[in-house]
């Protein structure tokens, strides 16, 4: 799926001002440079330090090498690829992120992340997309006025009788299974964010089929009843007799007075907070200065958090600070980051919120946490990756929270606590499910939800793996180690847990990613940090397993061999029934057994992906020479998902099991399902007896339908 290029609000919160106590900085005594990272010291994650001439070095390299890497991938004579970024480890191996292009068109879905030994040797990718983009033709058959006016029609998250489309520009759209030409397009108009909603449509350039949508502001409201921070320092200039909110020891982020400029067009007349003195706010919300205190020290506090967790300075890792803007619009509830501008902008609050600043640390350390997402592993803002998108501004905004250490507001895992909502926050890491939407544990349906409450499966991961079970006061807030298993285990400690996930962000994740690809993501990051038979690593796969993804590895600590959980199960006469060793075992007609995090596995990382085309098609997968029991009642079991774009009970397209070219079974789109559902196949007939197993699919002309297995024995 594809993610915007600016991404709103996941939470909003309110801060309590106390008197201020400043810092005034000459506006040559700290040149920019000095804000780029040059320190020594080891940064976390596994990563080098670098500053910005060698980041920018490194990345010109990887851009020189990137039509040689093309070929060694295996793309087509079309596709180029654009270096992105590059993250150096500790011992000189290098992870270069690309993003693709076809033939002069920008890919949706084709970003990825090549790793290389310290030599320059290719040592593993991971895509998006998998394989080369083939035979995308470049002509539409709509027109762009078409495209943006059928995307109006498909708008969801805009009123349409008052939105209008623009900026319908052509791309590659390979989030799907076969990659097709589509517009993407800007819906604008008034909807939930407020009159100057926008909403991003992807449309097949040939048909006009809705291909995905999305809010370009998704906004947060809330109540509160006033800002708590206490007295706190901020970093300003000084130019001549006065001084600025500029703060040159972060980039030169520059905090502005939108004086209510329209949400449509925040900067319209903005200006600089100025003053003759350095005394800054009241600490009410009825002071235009202390929203903006509040903003400065919550952006500061993110800069220094992931300045000195992980060597990056500033959200884009380049040494810019990014302007923020406060009070924006009138009775605006709703503080967003757009990567279009570089900006961040913070609304006045209401009357439904106490009139209070939506400028909270955690909102800060929130949104400029979905820059930092932006400009790494870029996960789409829908499906699944939008839940792993906001966790992410979640988990790193409860972080720098932490890092704070405002006495007046403690580090908790509560999401907005200071809004003084009914329930007397927005989110809980610690308990999703207590607010009665987020989900605790993954489930089949969970890329159907909102992201914002699908997000809780990795917010409760993150909890998990952090401070492990149990009933804990963590900033005078109670918390609830509960699992979805009934599990029991230690933490690793929230500070390895933010690694890892940053490592796993920035180095393995991709635009598509779901939670099960989150899940390897981690488990490889815990290895590169911890060592692979590490107890963090265990401690990260037994937090996976109680939110419901993926089972727990062996514990590398407990001295005896345990079987693989991903596994078959004993007496399988299969091989590789779980397809946790990829191909092995099988033959496929094409790329049907894989791990892309595009679909779910129902255990583990691999599965087998039959069909989806929605064009004439047939696949099959295969297995020989398996020895079917020859006492008892055998029988085949395994699982399957079907989604489809099919309606009605007619079998327009068909996954049949054989034995030996016998169809035993026949499952079709009218088997459509929200999750796996187990089926047995009866196989008495062929006691003592070796066969070959084949599932073979066939789909028809029209309109697709996916076929998932896992799982699969005979015994």
């Amino acid at each position: 799926m594809y993610r915007k290029n600016a991404l709103a609000a996941g939470v909003a919160a309110a801060l309590a001002l106390g008197s201020v106590t400043t810092v005034a900085t000459q506006s040559t005594a700290v040149p920019q440079s000095a804000a780029v990272g040059t320190s020594a010291a080891q940064p976390g994650a596994g990563f080098r330090a670098m500053t910005a001439d060698t980041r920018g070095e490194a990345i010109r390299e990887a851009g020189r090498n990137a039509s040689a890497t093309a070929r060694a991938l295996g793309l087509g004579p079309e596709e180029h690829l654009v270096a992105k970024d590059v993250l150096i480890d500790t011992d000189g191996a290098r992870h270069v992120r690309y993003d693709r292009t076809y033939d002069g068109l920008a890919v949706i879905g084709g970003d990825l992340v090549v790793h290389l030994a310290k030599n320059g040797a290719i040592t593993g990718s991971d895509l998006a997309h998998q394989g080369a983009i083939e035979a995308v033709g470049i002509t539409p058959k709509l027109t762009a006025a078409d495209a943006s006016a059928k995307a109006v029609k498909h708008a969801k998250h805009v009123r349409k009788a008052k939105a209008g489309s623009k900026d319908s520009t052509l791309v590659v759209y390979a989030a799907g299974k076969i990659p097709v030409l589509a517009y993407r397009s800007t819906v604008t108009g008034a909807g939930k964010t407020g009159p100057a909603s926008r909403e991003a449509v992807i449309l097949d350039a040939a048909s006009g089929a809705l291909l995905d949508q999305f809010e370009l502001h998704q906004s947060v409201t809330g109540t509160g009843n006033g800002v708590t921070v206490g007295q706190v320092s901020i970093e300003t200039t000084q130019t001549g007799s006065g001084y600025t909110l500029t703060d040159p020891a972060h980039g030169g982020t520059i905090v502005y007075d939108s004086y209510n400029s329209p949400q449509s067009n925040p900067r319209q007349n903005a200006r600089a907070f100025s003053k003759t003195s350095n005394s800054w706010g009241n600490g009410t919300a009825s002071s235009r200065e202390s929203a903006a205190v509040d903003a400065s020290y919550g952006l500061a506090k993110t800069w220094d958090y992931y300045k000195g967790s992980f060597n990056r300075s500033g959200i884009r890792n380049d040494g810019r600070g990014a302007p923020a803007y406060v009070h924006v619009d009138n009775s605006l509830v709703n503080a967003f980051y757009d990567d279009t501008c570089f900006c961040m902008y913070f609304g006045d609050g209401s009357s439904q919120n106490g009139n209070t600043p939506v400028t909270a640390v955690d909102v800060a350390g929130h949104e400029m946490s979905h820059g930092v997402t932006a400009s790494t592993a870029n996960l789409n803002y829908s499906g699944e990756s939008g839940g792993l998108n906001e966790a992410t501004s979640d988990i790193f905004g409860t972080m720098v929270e932490f890092y704070a250490n405002n006495a007046a507001d403690p580090g908790d895992y509560y999401i907005g606590e200071k809004l003084n909502m009914s329930g007397g926050y927005l989110r809980r890491m610690d308990n999703p499910s207590a607010d009665g939407n987020s989900l605790s544990c993954w489930n089949s349906g969970a890329g159907s939800v909102d992201v914002h409450y699908s997000s809780g499966i990795a917010n409760h991961f993150f909890y998990l793996a952090g401070e492990g079970t149990g009933a804990k006061t963590i900033g005078g807030r109670s918390h609830s180690g509960t699992t979805c298993n009934n599990d029991t285990f230690a933490g690793i400690g929230k500070d390895k847990a933010a690694a890892v996930w940053y490592r796993a962000l920035t180095a393995y994740m991709t635009s598509t990613t779901n939670y099960a690809g989150a899940r390897t993501a981690t488990l490889q990051a815990a290895a590169d940090l911890y060592g692979t038979n590490s107890q963090e690593r265990y401690l990260v796969s037994k937090a996976w397993a109680a939110v419901s993804v993926g089972a727990a590895l062996p514990d590398p600590g407990n001295g005896t061999p345990t079987p693989d959980p991903t596994d078959p199960p004993s007496g399988n006469a299969l091989a590789n029934g779980s397809f946790e060793q990829g191909t092995s075992g099988w033959t496929q007609s094409d790329n049907i057994i894989t791990n892309s995090s595009l679909q779910p596995a129902r255990d583990g990382s691999w599965y087998a992906w039959m069909m989806g085309y929605g064009a004439d098609a047939v696949e099959s997968v295969s297995q020989s020479n398996i020895a079917v029991p020859a006492t008892g009642a055998p029988k085949l079991t395994f699982w399957l998902k079907v989604s489809t774009q099919e309606s009605g009970y007619a079998a327009y397209d068909t996954l049949k099991v054989k034995i030996n070219g016998t169809t035993l079974a026949t499952y079709s789109n009218a088997n459509a399902s929200s999750g796996y559902v187990q089926k047995t196949v009866d196989l008495s007939a062929y006691k003592g007896q070796s066969v070959k197993l084949e599932f073979a699919g066939t789909e028809d002309t029209y309109l697709a339908t996916v076929f998932l297995l896992d799982g699969i024995a005979i015994g």
